[in-house]
């Protein structure tokens, strides 16, 4: 799994693409605050070599917190910037600062 992060100079946006490598899945999401934890606007495309990846343009100068969702399971970023407890899901989401 990987974050990375591609800040635009000409707009206040911030290009994230996230990849998960996940050859035996049929879906990956990524959900968050960016998308109002909605699985299916976070739906990341499946490569021929199993890596599932998409990219998404995120506000600068912010936080989000978010998770993958891999066949229903939900699962953090390790290599998050961040890791925030949220009382809503029982559990420690990733954080993204942009």
């Amino acid at each position: 799994m990987s974050v990375k992060k591609q800040f635009i100079k000409t707009k206040p946006v911030c290009k994230v693409t996230f990849s998960v490598e996940a050859k035996e899945a049929n879906q990956v999401s990524v959900i968050g605050d960016f998308n109002d934890w909605k699985i299916e606007e976070g739906a990341l495309s499946k490569l021929k070599n199993g890596t599932f990846k998409g990219t998404f343009e995120l506000g600068k100068d912010a936080q989000y917190e978010f998770k993958y969702v891999i066949d229903g399971a939900y699962q953090n970023e390790p290599e998050a910037d961040s890791f925030k407890w949220n009382d809503f899901a029982g559990a420690e989401n990733s954080v993204l600062s942009v």
